[in-house]
């Protein structure tokens, strides 16, 4: 940033302080765990069947992880299903562990539609 913009933003923001406003700024999407799980799972082994992103919340909004190649080993234990109990929902993300590849032991979200029981 030069150095006449970062004076402008400056000005802006102790502006916006001293009349007693708020700054918003604007963030990626923050990682949200299990936090997200609407339904539990056990002994969920799966396979990715294509190259898919290991994300850090149920949407791809979230930032990337990393990406997991075809017939990387995943270890779910939860689903997020925003219409568990109310209807059949396309939008359904399982949280897990990567127990094989590249991104062995990182903890994150992928698309169920990409995943089959191992």
């Amino acid at each position: 940033m030069n150095k006449f913009k970062k004076s402008a933003v400056t000005a802006v923001v102790a502006g916006a302080v001293a009349l007693g406003g708020v700054v918003a700024t604007a963030t990626a999407a923050s990682a949200v765990g299990s936090s997200k799980c609407t339904v539990n799972i056990t002994n969920a082994t799966y396979k990715t069947t294509t190259t898919v992103k290991l994300r850090t919340g149920p949407s791809t909004g979230y930032t990337a992880l990393g990406s997991l190649s075809t017939g990387t080993k995943f270890y779910g234990t939860c689903k997020y299903d925003p219409s568990y109990g109310i209807g059949v929902s396309n939008e359904v993300w399982t949280y897990g562990k990567v127990t094989s590849g590249a991104n062995t032991g990182k903890w994150g979200w992928v698309y169920s539609s990409y995943l089959k029981r191992a």
